[in-house]
């Protein structure tokens, strides 16, 4: 585990009529959030999400938040509310409801539906209360008010948390588009209300808080969308979110237009846009949908497929197309649309996608060169606009990560927001609210915990780390039989490479430097194996790094004739 900051101590024993705010995810990253409010011994944990992995974290699936501040408190637990069905915001509840899987789940309808089919996959039911905008729900010492916000998917809500301690509004990820295509408005007569009464601390979206002015409606993508799709001469294929109901929709609406026939592609894409057209969210004709293998029968003029991968993610649909790895190939005459955003640490990946099928002959359109993408989040123009609506007393940026934090307080203070009454923490950082005042007061462990495959938690930094080392630098082995009572070497040394000088005449130089190391350490009394091994590390890696300026991964093993 790593402490996010070590200026902070720990905190105090909470007072009595004092509600304790603690970021376990989402403050210094964008994902993993989860944030936990408690109060007279009662927790309320609000949204309950995943980080996605980067290069320089080879292996993980996922990452979740350090779940250790309330593992020995989960029967406290009144319940986990999600404020949408982003992966960021639901992907950790299987992992937190193994440890009780009857925590009641509170969220809108399509974030319950969403959430229930990812919970059938880890064999959990749990217990779900499907709420909506203007609802009011007593649960132990929180009163919670919901509102509608809108954001790059369906249902979203924010939320008013009312204690005696002060109110705290939390908006969840928002942004104010005046023309949302399902004409669900963010909720601001409700923030301006709650303004109205006292707000005293406010909890915001920070991931446009450096991006000026207003951003546009998804209305404006629709005849971009539509340029594309009506100019491509081959198959369209369209990678998106597989929870951005509303671009495919779009997507849908244009295919059809110009008489093509839709597949979705990717295990949860087929798996979301089922749920959002069962539950009435995605409107898809029967003669437009067919299934992926009926695509071989189509001409390629009269073919959209939407899959999963916009984020250059290596087994998702659209990377192993790229990678001449799926049953779906592109070549000349085909047309990609990246209907989505960047998410910072992806730059990479998503280059080698767009490189990889340009270089099959795709056309490949994102938004680089094309409006087909505008953001879920607010930007600073509208974040301004609700400050000065809700006139809150404090400030606490949330969602983003540092620089996103401290341009979303900087506007806050320019609004009239005193500074010191803008707290900016990152995940662990501990905030009490008591009788209309926050404060930061300490901070707790607020470490990664990694996926990999069945394993949660296993993997540390100090593996991540190997990892690394293998991959940029390979690994050496060397083999030396050792008779420690006449103090030789009797086999050996026997150098092996992976991955660095496969050559086995490259080591030649270094094998009698290693034996008379390990002889002259025999003859000294040195008997032990282990010892002898890291004679023959340190001789072996001083040798390589002279020579050729390499730190691979050594692994010397010495054994006993």
């Amino acid at each position: 585990m790593s402490h996010p900051h070590p200026e902070l101590g720990d905190p105090p024993p909470l007072p009595a009529d004092t509600l304790r705010i603690v970021p376990l995810g989402g403050l210094g990253e964008v994902g993993r959030n989860m944030t936990v409010f408690e109060q007279d011994g009662k927790l309320l944990v609000v949204d309950c999400g995943v980080l996605f992995p980067e290069d320089s974290q080879p292996g993980v699936d996922l990452i979740l938040p350090d779940f250790s501040y309330i593992a020995d408190r989960l029967d406290d637990i009144v319940a986990i509310v999600l404020t949408h069905a982003h992966e960021d915001h639901i992907g950790a509840v299987p992992y937190l409801l193994r440890g009780k899987p009857d925590i009641p789940l509170l969220g809108s309808r399509l974030t319950l539906a969403l959430l229930e089919a990812k919970l059938r996959e880890h064999r959990i039911k749990a217990y779900s209360m499907e709420v909506g905008e203007g609802q009011v729900e007593r649960l132990g010492p929180f009163e919670l008010e919901f509102m509608a916000v809108t954001h790059s998917i369906p249902d979203a809500l924010a939320l008013a948390i009312r204690t005696s301690a002060g109110t705290v509004l939390h908006t969840g990820d928002f942004k104010m588009d005046q023309l949302p295509l399902d004409g669900r408005l963010t909720d601001l007569r409700a923030f301006a209300r709650l303004g109205e009464a006292g707000v005293d601390l406010f909890m915001v979206d920070s991931t446009n808080a450096e991006v000026p002015g207003f951003l546009a409606s998804e209305r404006d993508l629709q005849p971009v969308i539509d340029q594309v799709i009506g100019r491509a001469t081959g198959r369209v294929i369209v990678a998106s979110f597989a929870s951005h109901i509303h671009r495919m929709q779009q997507v849908i609406d244009v295919a059809r237009a110009h008489g093509r026939k839709v597949a979705f592609v990717g295990r949860s894409m087929v798996r979301n846009m089922g749920v959002a057209r069962e539950l009435g969210y995605l409107q898809v004709p029967d003669h437009v949908l067919v299934t992926p293998e009926e695509l071989a029968e189509l001409p390629d003029d009269k073919v959209l497929l939407i899959c999963t991968g916009s984020q250059g993610e290596p087994m998702a649909a659209l990377s192993r197309i790229a990678n001449r790895d799926h049953y779906i190939s592109v070549g000349a005459g085909d047309t990609i649309l990246l209907a989505s955003s960047l998410i910072p640490g992806n730059e990479n990946a998503v280059s080698r996608v767009i490189n990889g099928l340009t270089r099959l002959g795709a056309k490949v359109v994102h938004k680089g060169n094309a409006l087909v993408h505008v953001s879920g989040h607010a930007a600073a123009g509208e974040l301004v606009y609700c400050y000065n609506i809700v006139g809150p007393k404090h400030v606490m940026p949330i969602h983003g990560e540092p620089r996103h934090l401290r341009a979303n307080g900087e506007l806050a203070v320019l609004t009239g927001v005193p500074p010191e009454r803008v707290l900016l923490t990152l995940s662990g950082g501990v905030v009490d609210l008591a009788a209309g005042v926050a404060r930061v007061v300490g901070a707790v462990p607020c470490g990664y915990v990694y996926v990999d495959g069945s394993s949660v938690g296993d993997i540390t930094e100090a593996s991540l780390k190997d990892r690394r080392v293998l991959g940029a630098e390979g690994f050496v082995t060397c083999v030396v039989v050792v008779d420690s009572v006449e103090g030789k070497v009797t086999g050996g040394p026997e150098i092996q490479a992976r991955g660095v000088f496969e050559d086995e005449g490259t080591w030649e130089p270094v094998v009698p430097r290693i034996q008379q190391a390990v002889e002259d350490a025999l003859r000294q009394g040195t008997s032990d194996t282990y010892a002898l091994a890291q004679i023959v590390r340190r001789q072996l890696g001083r040798w390589i790094n002279e020579k050729h300026r390499r730190k691979p991964m050594i692994v010397p093993v010495v054994v006993e004739a």
